[in-house]
């Protein structure tokens, strides 16, 4: 009789994105997966995120692509406005962005998790409500216990808890060590779609503050979104709502156009997202038995456009660097493999920061006028950082 040795367990933190992508291709590998998931259930949040170049061959190769596809929504054009809330110009989105037409997907961040949940839920165990207290790494596995109580052993555990990481502060130490803030801070919500839109995005601009309105489709909310310079993270607003409203009505205070409805709307939303707009650097992901992966590794920030692109790479690589060898080879692999394409990708930060946040009348005056070129210009090229990476096959899969 022939006796097969135990699957491999691991627990992965976190079931927004790279998490339940992670959890998939380790299954496929042989892996027995366990999600831990501080939320009591998905988040789904309707606001659009991009799928594109390299990432569009996993979500492929993952038999989800179809389905993604069909979710596909489709914004037609951006409108960017002047202080007084004139038009600049208006153009389609990829003039911008560097996307694909017919190829990249836009799609509500809602419909991907659930993609990837419905993927994964008959095969891995999800821990919904429920967080890693502590990790105590020994040559035997990684012992952890569970802040709603109980302790597990695993044999691998994956940090993919976002860019404010705690499995990353654990082994690594303060975020501050890895953070690199890009001088800007911003909020999303969403308010009534008073302006009637429609597939489309609407920028406001002065030096330094944007607002911008996003309809997704004809749907009666919009996701509104305030951003404004600021060198220093404003480190005694975050985790208080009330400041939070405060600072972003004193900075818009005499702004035009719609922003004083944008501001009511914020007063009465239930839903405000705030952050400082930054990037993870790290020299390494990996410490022993743990490894980290999307945001909690290499946070690109929203300036690139390539935050979920790179969580379903690098969960691919991740996954595939494993198998058939022991961690440690397989964690120096993964790596060593997808580390300069994650590089290219967040070096993409600062054309995106000039592009949709001038902080000086000069440079929004210069950015005007590249617009307006744009408008009378052919679909640029795609950006190569996107396609960078040829995903490899791993274990015949």
């Amino acid at each position: 009789m022939t006796r097969t040795a135990p699957r491999r367990t691991v627990l992965i933190s976190g079931a927004s994105i790279a998490g339940p992508a992670l959890a998939f291709w380790l299954n496929r590998h042989g892996y027995e997966v366990t999600v831990v998931e501080k939320a009591g259930t998905l988040r789904s949040g309707g606001y659009p995120i991009d799928v594109r170049g390299t990432a569009l061959d996993v979500v492929e190769r993952m038999g989800i692509l179809p389905q993604l596809r069909d979710a596909h929504i489709d914004l037609r054009r951006i409108t960017f406005l002047d202080g007084d809330g004139d038009e600049v110009t208006s153009l389609h989105p990829h003039a911008v962005t560097g996307g694909v037409t017919g190829r990249d997907l836009e799609i509500r961040r809602g419909d991907l998790t659930d993609a990837l949940y419905m993927a994964v839920r008959d095969d891995v165990e999800f821990l919904f409500n429920d967080s890693i207290d502590t990790l105590d790494q020994n040559e035997h596995g990684v012992d952890v216990t569970f802040h709603g109580g109980g302790s597990r052993r695993f044999d691998l555990v994956f940090g993919a808890d976002g860019m404010h990481s705690r499995t990353r502060e654990t082994l690594f130490g303060p975020e501050e060590q890895f953070h690199r803030h890009l001088g800007y801070c911003f909020a999303v919500f969403t308010m009534p779609n008073t302006l009637g839109l429609s597939h489309e995005t609407v920028m406001w601009n002065t030096p330094g503050r944007a607002a911008a309105v996003y309809a997704v489709g004809d749907d009666e909310e919009v996701h509104a979104f305030l951003n404004f310079a600021r060198p220093e993270p404003p480190y005694d607003a975050f985790g208080n709502p009330d400041a939070q409203r405060a600072l972003l009505a004193d900075v818009f205070a005499d702004a035009g156009w719609e922003v004083p409805g944008i501001l009511g709307a914020l007063h009465d939303a239930d839903d405000v997202f705030f952050d400082a707009v930054g990037q993870i650097r790290m020299p390494r992901w990996t410490s022993g038995r743990v490894a980290l992966l999307g945001d909690a590794a290499y946070a690109p920030s929203f300036l690139t456009g390539q935050g979920t692109s790179l969580a379903l790479v690098g969960a691919y690589m991740l996954a595939g660097s494993l198998a058939g060898q022991d961690h440690a080879e397989g964690f120096a692999a993964y790596e060593q493999a997808t580390r300069d394409f994650v590089t290219l990708n967040q070096d993409l930060v600062g054309e995106g920061g000039a592009t949709l946040f001038p902080t000086t009348a000069q440079a929004l005056e210069q950015r005007n006028a590249r617009l307006r070129d744009l408008s009378a210009m052919p679909a640029p090229e795609p950006r190569p950082a996107h396609s960078a990476l040829t995903l490899p096959v791993f274990g015949g899969r």
